[in-house]
């Protein structure tokens, strides 16, 4: 749209559109991969951590908690010293599984033609 263009009822209303909502819980930019992690297995902070050493723990613990704010992660903590927390997804995340396998499928197919 231009800045000349006036906005037609369907651009005002673009956040009914489902790919916003799906935007807004994937938009952080390592949550494809954390999600792919847990859906691999259930992972303790650390364990995750390993798998991401490019992001940062502050980073990483911001995006946990907007998966988890999102419904797609669940944090398990024990109650024990040291702490133990656990990290797994949701039945919404398990959900989301068959879209990061259609999306890896897509980025083999990415990749080769690059």
């Amino acid at each position: 749209m231009t800045s000349k263009t006036k906005p037609t009822d369907s651009d005002a209303n673009f956040l009914d559109c489902p790919f916003a909502s799906v935007q807004e819980v994937v938009q952080g930019k390592w949550t494809m991969v954390i999600l792919y992690f847990l859906s691999r297995d259930v992972l303790r902070f650390g364990e995750l951590n390993r798998k991401m050493p490019m992001v940062t723990q502050a980073y990483l613990t911001k995006e946990l908690r907007l998966l988890e704010g999102h419904g797609l992660v669940h944090r398990q903590v024990y109650p024990q010293v040291p702490p133990k927390v656990e990290y797994s997804l949701t039945d919404l995340g398990r959900a989301f599984i068959p879209v990061l396998k259609s999306l890896e499928k897509f980025a083999l197919v990415y990749q080769n033609a690059k």
